[in-house]
């Protein structure tokens, strides 16, 4: 392997990796390798990503949190312009970190990369003035499959950093975004789907 580094971490969370490239530069730049098929399947990520996603966002902008209904995609996210906080949720019943969180800075600078599987909600932050987050999905966009979850819901008590000389009443907000379902009102509708 040798061009990636993969940090299975995540707060004892099984299925999360940040992934680091090797970075080559000099004077004029860099080059890295953003993604090989067989680098990251030695690192137990062998999913077929099916479609790439770029959006871009001003300072204060949270999106999520955010999962597929019937069509689960596991994710592969970075940025390449700015700094996000990004956080995913774990919603995998059967795991034993069910409702568990972690978060990671992804910048420009520091390159990493995050990988988020089928079963978690998903959510990031921009912290700096302006930035722009790319993604890999295993799953085409279908639309009406978007679930979610309030991003300052109490019982998950994710630790958002706020971007600087901005408060939790400063961020930016869809309007979707802003009336999610609790945590709890997430689980009570699971199980009425489950009788």
């Amino acid at each position: 392997m040798g061009k990636i580094k993969v940090t299975d971490c995540c707060n004892g969370i099984e299925g999360l990796k940040v992934i680091e490239p090797s970075v080559f530069g000099d004077e004029r730049g860099y080059f890295m390798e953003t993604y090989n098929y067989n680098d990251f399947r030695e690192a137990g990520i062998s999913c077929e990503f099916v479609q790439d996603n770029q959006s871009a966002s001003k300072k204060g902008v949270l999106r999520g949190l955010h999962f597929q209904i019937q069509y689960p995609q596991d994710k592969l996210v970075r940025v390449i312009n700015g700094e996000v906080f990004d956080v995913a949720v774990d919603l995998r019943e059967d795991s034993k970190t069910f409702g568990k969180w972690f978060g990671v800075l992804l910048t420009a600078e520091n390159k990493k990369q995050f990988f988020v599987p089928k079963g978690f909600a998903h959510g990031f932050l921009v912290l700096s003035e302006y930035a722009e987050f790319c993604y890999k999905v295993t799953d085409f966009y279908h639309p009406n499959d978007e679930g979610g979850i309030l991003w300052n819901d109490a019982e998950l008590g994710i630790e958002w950093p706020m971007p600087e000389g901005m408060g939790a009443e400063d961020l930016i907000l869809s309007d979707k975004d802003k009336v999610q379902k609790s945590f709890a009102e997430y689980l009570a509708g699971r199980k009425e789907m489950c009788q």
